[in-house]
């Protein structure tokens, strides 16, 4: 739809196709993620033509991957937010939107270390993968960074100041 449409923007996106996805059967949350997904590859896409990155204008590099829609894996990730995936560290355990409604307590294992990094610094959106029959749940970490103490953080902007 996207390719097809000449669709720039992810609004436009979800104008064409959101209605078709609810009545295809997925949740509203899932489809704004599926619009979302497809919205970033034709972003991507159009960057990488924009740098050159598939060859000049006119080469048969470039005319290959832009002149056909973008495809995804069928085992490619697929993303969840934290309204259509939960996280119970001290169960061990996931609660997933899929396709045939909620599934809740399905169980997940890490090493100790692992668990805690995930309860202090999960955040954002998580990756499912299925890797040889194995599914994977793949959680974003970003450890937050000390705070600035007042007399640091005015030090600084003095200093930053100065130097322009």
């Amino acid at each position: 739809m996207a390719y097809v449409n000449h669709v720039p923007r992810e609004y436009e996106l979800r104008k064409h196709t959101y209605t078709h996805l609810k009545a295809e059967g997925l949740g509203a949350q899932a489809a704004q993620r599926g619009i979302k997904k497809v919205r970033d590859a034709y972003t991507t896409l159009h960057s990488n033509l924009k740098a050159g990155n598939y060859g000049k204008p006119g080469s048969k590099r470039r005319t290959r991957t832009g002149s056909k829609p973008v495809t995804f894996r069928p085992d490619a990730a697929q993303p969840y937010d934290d309204r259509c995936l939960s996280w119970q560290y001290d169960t061990q355990t996931v609660s997933i939107w899929t396709t045939a409604g909620r599934i809740k307590g399905v169980r997940f294992a890490c090493p100790a270390d692992a668990l805690k990094t995930l309860q202090q610094y999960r955040k954002g959106e998580s990756d499912l993968i299925e890797r040889d029959g194995v599914f994977c749940l793949i959680a974003t970490c970003a450890p937050r960074p000390p705070p600035m103490s007042p007399a640091r953080s005015s030090a600084w902007t003095s200093k930053a100041m100065w130097r322009r």
